[in-house]
């Protein structure tokens, strides 16, 4: 051994330290983003806005368009739409679903096919945030508003566009009856999500949910009030999988 080796730390393949494993985060000190999320789960991780302080939400939205190129937040306001704004011009906003991203520089092409049912217009911000979120996630939606039970001939009119569906997300609230109707018309996973919408005996969309839990049509999930998002990546996931098997 020279004189150099012995002297150099680390020249000794026995002393050599190995090479510290990357941080599967983004620490910005009052936030950590999950850089590795996509990997693990095939999602990108998704910033829920409301209540976070204006320059946290700027500082995040503008380290994961810098490191990943888009973001995609949900239930935002148009304050928070203008204070992201200024730090990240591409940013775009949607008032009715609240949804603020920034658009992937290269999206993908969108595959298979998730039908957003909605049964009220009232119901129309959680559909639009389900619909909106599985567009970013590159998935193909068809639209099917105001086609509640209090007029079944309008879903009626549409039910064979809704069966081409890969997996159908229905949004009712009052006393939420649109899902078990579409589930025993369809034969893919329905996902219901019960909303907020409704008179005082609706409790705020409690008695939707328990509506949609005691459904008696089969095929049925139930997401929480007004978690459009939520049922919009339970719904990727199924149509992922249906693009998957029709592709082998």
């Amino acid at each position: 051994m020279s004189a150099d080796e012995a002297t150099t730390p680390g020249a000794n393949p026995s002393e050599a330290k190995p090479k510290p494993k990357p941080l599967g985060f983004d620490d910005l000190g009052y936030a950590k983003i999950d850089t590795d999320r996509r990997c693990r789960t095939g999602f990108p991780e998704v910033v829920f806005c409301q209540g976070k302080p204006d320059e946290y939400l700027a500082g995040i939205y503008e380290r994961m368009v810098r490191t990943q190129g888009c973001a995609f937040g949900t239930r935002a306001s148009q304050h928070q739409y203008d204070v992201v704004r200024a730090k990240v011009p591409q940013a775009r906003y949607d008032e009715v679903s609240r949804v603020l991203w920034v658009p992937h520089d290269a999206p993908a092409r969108r595959e298979g096919e998730i039908a957003v049912v909605c049964a009220g217009t009232a119901d129309t911000p959680v559909a639009q945030e389900a619909a909106q979120t599985a567009e970013y996630f590159g998935c193909r939606v068809s639209r099917y508003y105001d086609v509640g039970v209090a007029g079944l001939h309008r879903l009626l009119h549409c039910i064979d566009d809704i069966r081409r569906a890969n997996c159908v997300i229905a949004v009712a609230g009052m006393e939420g009856a649109l899902a078990s109707v579409v589930g025993g018309l369809v034969s893919v996973p329905v996902i219901a999500v019960p909303t907020s919408v409704g008179y005082g005996a609706s409790f705020g969309g409690v008695a939707a949910l328990m509506s949609k839990l005691n459904s008696c049509a089969n095929g049925i999930s139930v997401v929480n009030i007004d978690n459009g998002y939520g049922a919009a990546y339970l719904a990727t996931q199924i149509n992922r999988l249906a693009v998957r098997g029709n592709a082998q």
